[in-house]
């Protein structure tokens, strides 16, 4: 066991030394970047799971090497043709010694037991692909990515890869907004700064250094109260919403916190991690336009009967917003 964790920590060194002078002498996030990165994951993942394999002998002078312990899979599955993680782990050990073909074709055996219903399996034959073509992610590969957040929306890898390829094809919008969706899954920090930098290149829009970032960071205090008319009206069930959103561009909202009608009133504190779309934040507008909402349906739209209140608010404001919910939505 002990080998296994120092073969563990040589990988993290790996991680270090080698991917970061390469992000560093790349000046950016590229296709090689990315390989490089799942190539030396994809070892310790294949390392992960033979040592997580039962009857795998541990201790100095029994660790079979890597052909060994792909030729014993190999024999296993043999006489285990059905045996879906077998084929997983056969696919992620070709792969961390590039023997690519018998990869994707070891992933290909998983996906048809799996009848194509499991993400991750898609997305890792995707990689497989991506890997064998040097970082270049072809139609097959798209097409797989695409499937995977057709199951999986938030796939990180697949948000990640597929952004990839919108950028190669020069969709550099839908870039944008898979690499901001990946951004919004709390990636750590270094990685958020690369991903924004990315973003930010695909938008047409400048970069900013973190320190100012976090200057900018905004939250708002709004003090939701309810009118005696509404009060009288609602029942005391009913769902509130508290709404930023752009005057401008109304839809998606910045913005939104959800509470019921019973907290009123109440305080509520908006900021950039109550984002509708991760990285359009609320400490990027100078003004936007707040309104609460009581929904009788509990869904956020307007309808017929709901109640309201709105203000317009400048960010630059840092006194607490007072809105009173005073307005019955009435039909055309």
């Amino acid at each position: 066991m002990i080998l296994w964790v120092g073969m563990a920590a040589l990988l993290l060194a790996a991680l270090i030394f080698i991917v970061w002078p390469l992000y560093r002498s790349s000046g950016g996030l590229t296709p090689l970047l990315a390989g490089a990165i799942v190539v030396v994951v994809s070892i310790s993942a294949a390392m992960y799971h033979h040592t997580g394999e039962p009857g795998v002998p541990s201790g100095a002078g029994t660790v079979p090497n890597a052909d060994e312990m792909v030729g014993s899979l190999e024999q296993r599955l043999q006489s285990q043709p059905d045996n879906i993680d077998g084929w997983l782990m056969l696919g992620r050990s070709y792969q961390a010694m590039q023997r690519f073909d018998e990869s994707v074709a070891a992933f290909e055996k998983a996906i048809a037991l799996e009848d194509g219903k499991n993400a991750q399996t898609l997305v890792s034959l995707a990689v497989v692909l991506i890997e064998s073509e040097g970082g270049v992610v072809n139609a097959r590969a798209t097409g797989l990515l695409e499937n995977t957040l057709a199951i999986e929306p938030n796939n990180p890898n697949a948000l990640f890869y597929s952004g990839f390829s919108a950028a190669q094809r020069g969709d550099k919008s839908l870039a944008a907004d898979r690499w901001e969706m990946l951004l919004g899954l709390n990636a750590p920090p270094e990685i958020q700064e690369l991903l924004q930098q990315k973003i930010n290149e695909w938008r047409g829009l400048p970069n900013q250094p973190a320190a100012l970032s976090e200057k900018l960071s905004s939250t708002v205090d709004v003090s939701v109260s309810l009118s005696a008319d509404a009060a009288a009206d609602l029942p005391g069930n009913a769902t509130v919403f508290l709404i930023a959103r752009d005057p401008a561009q109304p839809s998606p909202p910045i913005a939104v916190a959800r509470r019921t009608l019973s907290e009123l009133p109440i305080v509520i504190s908006l900021s950039d991690r109550d984002a509708m779309v991760p990285g359009r934040n609320l400490s990027a507008f100078a003004e936007f336009e707040l309104v609460a909402r009581v929904s009788r349906s509990g869904q956020p739209i307007a309808q017929t009967g709901d109640w309201y209140g709105a203000v317009l608010h400048d960010a630059s404001d840092a006194a607490a917003v007072r809105l009173l919910i005073d307005t019955k939505v009435s039909g055309e």
